[in-house]
């Protein structure tokens, strides 16, 4: 007779053996509960790596370079002309007095102005609308509705860019042909209505799913008790789902308005076809005008981390102030 070999961790005890004549060995394995200790750790560690390597170490890097300047001896020529050296919260005050950054936060803040309400109040009315028992063609209405979110946020801007220009565009064509005004879409305050219609046009199809989505989760027999008591479709909807999705509502304004602070592609990709657009329209493009024109890596750095810190007081303001009066309608 063999016996297999005793794992280390494996625990040997001695009992009777079965006609009470003498002890024979048995062994019990440990606990599993020791040996699986450790494997949660080795499931996260491809995760958190990945998150150490490209979030932690580049936000690190983005604040430590934030901190430093380029010195410059004699005419900057020859080994050892430029360098690094600390420059404290130097940068930062840079920033904070830099009237081009200051107008481009201005102008993300009335670009928004006009996206947030639009976008998040037809993604609302859509979502309603596809809801309602008497909805036809749902399935279909959605994925329409949905489909310009799955278009490239680039290339959305350069068809909606070259719709825009009057050589090219045939809505321009049309007009002409009736003899009504054209306007230019890219001056003075049509190009703020310019840019939030590429936003609104591409971000409604999201939010309105997010919305949906409550909407569909919402039990049904709260509508059979409401239809019952005589309330009609538009009753349901302004006293019964709005109230119900409002957590929906709040968490799609909240990424619209991070989405706001960090507009970028609608304005730099359509740069190039007008000649009424500053490099340093909106925030991310003051960043990448000091960074990649400037050659000013570390004022861009320094621009980079306000925005964010201002990103997350906003966020963390708004969220808070929700938070509250969620309470205090539930209290």
């Amino acid at each position: 007779m063999t016996s297999a070999p005793l794992k280390g961790s494996d625990r040997v005890e001695v009992g009777p053996l079965a006609d009470g004549t003498g002890t024979a060995p048995s062994v019990r394995p440990s606990s599993p509960r020791r040996r699986g200790r450790s494997a949660p750790y080795w499931f996260l560690a491809p995760t958190l790596t990945l998150f150490a390597a490209f979030t932690v170490i580049p936000i690190g890097y983005a604040v430590w370079l934030s901190l430093h300047k380029v010195q410059v001896k004699g005419i900057g020529l020859g080994k050892g002309a430029r360098a690094e050296v600390w420059n404290g919260f130097g940068n930062y005050a840079d920033v904070l007095n830099n009237s081009e950054f200051g107008h481009s936060v201005l102008r993300a803040f009335g670009y928004g102005l006009i996206v947030i309400p639009t976008m998040l109040g037809l993604a609302l009315v859509f979502a309603l609308m596809l809801d309602t028992p008497k909805a036809r063609s749902a399935s279909f209405a959605r994925l329409m509705i949905f489909l310009p979110y799955a278009v490239p946020g680039i290339i959305a801007a350069l068809m909606w860019g070259f719709l825009y220009l009057p050589a090219v565009s045939p809505f321009y064509y049309l007009l002409d042909k009736f003899g009504l005004p054209e306007p230019d879409l890219f001056n003075g305050g049509n190009l703020y209505l310019s840019f939030a219609n590429i936003a609104v046009w591409g971000g409604t199809g999201f939010n309105m799913i997010v919305i949906y989505t409550a909407l569909r989760a919402i039990p049904q027999e709260i509508y059979e008790a409401a239809r019952i008591d005589g309330a009609s479709d538009l009753r349901i909807a302004l006293s019964i789902k709005i109230p119900i999705v409002m957590p929906s509502l709040v968490l799609t304004f909240f990424f619209s308005v991070i989405a706001t602070l960090q507009v970028f592609t609608e304005p730099m990709a359509l740069k190039p076809l007008t000649n009424n657009l500053q490099s340093t329209w909106s925030p991310l493009m003051a960043i990448y005008d000091s960074a990649f024109l400037k050659s000013d890596i570390y004022g861009a750095s320094a621009t980079a981390v306000v925005l964010a810190l201002a990103t997350f007081v906003l966020s963390f303001t708004l969220l808070r102030i929700s938070d509250r009066y969620t309470r205090e309608d539930r209290a």
